[in-house]
């Protein structure tokens, strides 16, 4: 499974290529695309990305709801019909189309944030400003998490 661990700040092109950390391409080196998948995020001003066999995942879920209904549709519409397959190209780039770098407001520079199992891009100082409203709503809430057990 892949793991997207730690937030990395690359440079975007005049072209909208962007290096993929290392770190992350490793995670997604044994999946049947080499590349990403990436869509606009619905809650935040980000871009969410992880790798085809996630996005697999995620397909299958939706497919648990009821054919036709509004819920498959809107999450079909709002996820599917807005992602994007960006393969790597040979020095571990993606081309970010227009529409995705408009919707994060990336201009410059490129945030690859981990989420564990999937990952976000963003504007990097959008993001550091979102953290830091997180760090202060985890600490108020005095949020926790219980630890899943291990079935090794």
């Amino acid at each position: 499974m892949a793991l997207f661990l730690s937030t990395f700040i690359n440079k975007l092109d005049k072209k909208g290529r962007v290096s993929v950390p290392a770190s992350f391409r490793l995670a997604l080196s044994g999946q049947t695309f080499q590349g990403i998948v990436a869509f606009r995020s619905y809650k935040l001003p980000a871009i969410e990305g992880m790798g085809i066999d996630r996005m697999q995942r995620l397909s299958d879920s939706v497919d648990q709801l009821d054919l036709f209904s509004d819920a498959q549709d809107d999450l079909t519409a709002t996820i599917f019909a807005d992602s994007h397959m960006l393969a790597f190209d040979g020095d571990g780039r993606i081309v970010l189309p227009q529409a995705l770098l408009e919707h994060a407001k990336i201009q410059d520079n490129v945030a690859y944030v981990g989420h564990g199992a999937t990952f976000q891009i963003w504007n990097p100082d959008a993001f550091e400003a979102y953290q830091q409203e997180a760090r202060k709503r985890v600490q108020d809430k005095q949020a926790t998490l219980k630890l899943r057990p291990d079935h090794a």
